[in-house]
């Protein structure tokens, strides 16, 4: 095996580590928003990152449903209930930033909106801890050749 094919082979596992750890970045810009004395610039900065930051998110989590999930459903039927785990887990996260945006725009004080960001926070990272764990073995070693981005997002 060339080290070329052999970086291939690690790279999925890797790639999701990555695409993970930009969006805990992402939580922690909006989270820091929170703690901004004035009201109105923590809603403004907070309308600001939510919308990447949400965006991003929900791209990463339907692009592994829609591509992702798929695949490695049909290459290892083992996977499956994990899978629908992952699935269900994608369902939740969604509601909770709908519930989120909703705060937002019903100009919810920034102390409310923290306790949103927390509870997104802590059901994200069990979700990524989850993922990385059951499907990083997989991942390292899944020779697929496809475009990151279809698989995980415009991360």
């Amino acid at each position: 095996m060339s080290e070329g094919e052999k970086n291939r082979l690690v790279a999925w596992n890797r790639e999701l580590s990555a695409a993970h750890e930009r969006l805990r970045r992402a939580l922690r810009l909006a989270r820091d928003a929170t703690t901004l004395k004035d009201v109105a610039s923590a809603r403004a900065d907070l309308m600001l990152y939510c919308k990447g930051f949400c965006t991003a998110l929900s791209g990463h989590h339907v692009s592994e449903d829609v591509a992702l999930f798929p695949e490695l459903s049909a290459r290892y039927p083992a996977l499956r209930t994990t899978i629908a785990k992952l699935e269900q887990d994608h369902e939740l996260i969604a509601a909770l930033l709908t519930q989120f945006d909703q705060a937002i725009a019903a100009s919810a004080t920034p102390n409310e909106l923290s306790l949103h960001l927390e509870g997104l926070s802590a059901i994200m990272e069990s979700h990524f801890q989850y993922e990385e764990r059951e499907l990083s073995d997989t991942l390292s070693r899944l020779d697929l050749d496809e475009d990151p981005r279809a698989l995980l997002g415009p991360l």
